[in-house]
């Protein structure tokens, strides 16, 4: 089964799902002074009448912080099905404005492992034995955001993990300049600029749109489910990016270093990355939205290409499929797979979006090649993903299921290895700001050699997570 007919059957069973819960009686009816659904906020931006939108606010959330910072993502319920920030919004520009936030996550995981490779000894101990793992919380992880109005349409953002997976001390995740107006009262520019968002500085590429949709960190509001995909492509590089948009179309350049470190030596090894991006987002009523993008990436040489290993924070799933010699430090990516392209890559993804009323869908369906350094030939890896939701009680309840397969070549294994990734949950919004979900995950690991530890490997269980996002 290709991945259009895998995505429209996933479509079909939905939208049976979606019918059958409609034709119940409502279990809860709407007050003046209830917290407005997050597709009635986000969604309504996509409209094309944006200039509306600018003179009539969204109703106020009693539960949802003010936001004072013009065309900014919230972090909270309110950024749920939010891609590229909206070019207007309802949000007046009164002077300088700084305004802090945060998010935080803490897990409960029950995960069980196993796998059938052959013992691999080194003296009296076996290299392929799992370590022992059982019920019992992770470590919370939490995010701190800085955001500044320095001018009309011109601000600065700035996101630090304050504990991770993978540090156990502060840093910064990213800063840049976003820049949607003219700062200078030329006619000409100012009229391109109703058009064009310019971002430059250190910051999360926009490569596919599954990046919106994952959890970073301490924020896991805008995920459905707990884990990120089997190929994570999530990295903040250096450079800038030109965002054009044209009622319901878009279309993104954009140049970084490909690293997530800026690095001035060894310039024999290092190519620009170039960046690009397509696609079409329109509300076309008050229950449809419909979008569809393209994303490419393109660096010939790097140092170390972090396109598969940006995610500094770690993966979601602990401790599984390690081995009994290894530390927490060196498999804070557990569960996921790095294809090891670090010196040069080339990669495209498709992801289309559908909402109907409660029912969303989502897919991506991407292809790269790539080698480290010391390889002369290319590898390949696919991963396809789908992806439904289905939100109810005024958006309050939602639950999710996600198909992920991912099949490459790694190196020093000769065949190609295939992975899949069954997740199914759900979750409940106490309020804007506060999330708990849970999900039951199974993960198996198909051709690997017999002296890998990943051969026969699969991990499966339930985890629970509650977010707190402002």
């Amino acid at each position: 089964m290709n991945a259009t007919t895998r995505f429209a059957a996933i479509f079909a069973a939905s939208a049976l799902a979606a019918s059958a819960v409609a034709a119940q009686p409502a279990s809860a009816t709407k007050t003046t002074d209830a917290a407005p659904a997050a597709s009635t906020v986000t969604d309504s931006t996509r409209k094309d009448s944006t200039k509306a939108s600018e003179k009539t606010p969204p109703a106020a959330a009693s539960y949802a912080p003010q936001i004072g910072i013009r065309r900014m993502r919230p972090v909270d319920q309110r950024g749920i099905n939010v891609f590229e920030t909206q070019k207007r919004d309802a949000v007046p520009y009164n002077g300088f404005k700084l305004e802090w936030g945060g998010a935080f996550t803490q897990q409960f995981q029950n995960l069980d492992h196993s796998n059938t490779a052959a013992p691999r000894m080194s003296g009296t101990t076996n290299l392929n034995a799992l370590v022992p793992i059982g019920a019992g919380f992770n470590n919370a992880v939490a995010n701190l955001y800085l955001n500044a109005q320095l001018a009309p349409g011109i601000r600065v953002a700035m996101t630090s993990y304050m504990s991770s997976r993978h540090h156990n001390e502060m840093w910064v995740k990213d800063g840049y300049l976003l820049v949607d107006e003219s700062p200078i009262k030329i006619a000409a520019l100012e009229k391109i600029m109703e058009y064009v968002t310019i971002k430059a500085g250190h910051f999360e590429i926009n490569y596919g749109d599954a990046h919106f949709r994952r959890t970073d960190n301490g924020n896991a509001m805008y995920n459905p489910l707990v884990g990120n995909y089997i190929l994570d492509a999530f990295t903040t590089q250096i450079g800038g990016e030109v965002l054009v948009r044209k009622g319901a179309f878009l279309a993104m350049g954009g140049v970084t270093g490909g690293e997530v470190r800026g690095v001035v030596r060894t310039p024999e090894k290092r190519s620009p990355a170039f960046l690009g991006k397509i696609g079409f987002d329109k509300q076309f009523s008050e229950n449809l939205r419909v979008r569809l993008t393209g994303s490419m990436i393109s660096q010939t040489r790097s140092a170390n290409n972090t396109l598969y290993t940006g995610d500094r924070a770690g993966s979601r799933y602990y401790s599984v499929m390690d081995s009994t010699t290894s530390t927490e430090a060196a498999q804070a990516w557990s569960g996921a797979i790095q294809p090891g392209f670090a010196s040069s890559v080339h990669a495209n993804v498709i992801n289309p979006f559908i909402k109907f009323g409660g029912l969303e869908l989502f897919g991506n369906f991407e292809t790269a090649k790539g080698r480290a350094a010391t390889e002369t030939a290319a590898r390949q890896w696919k991963q396809n993903v789908y992806e439904a939701t289905y939100r109810f009680l005024n958006d309050q309840l939602f639950v999710a299921g996600r198909y992920n397969t991912a099949k490459g070549s790694l190196r020093g294994i000769n065949n190609e290895v295939e992975l899949d990734r069954s997740h199914f949950g759900g979750g409940w919004f106490l309020t804007h700001n506060i999330m708990l979900k849970g999900e039951y995950v199974t993960q198996k690991y198909n051709k690997f050699p017999t002296t890998d530890l990943r051969n026969g490997g699969k991990f499966n269980g339930f985890v629970v997570e509650g977010v707190v996002a402002f």
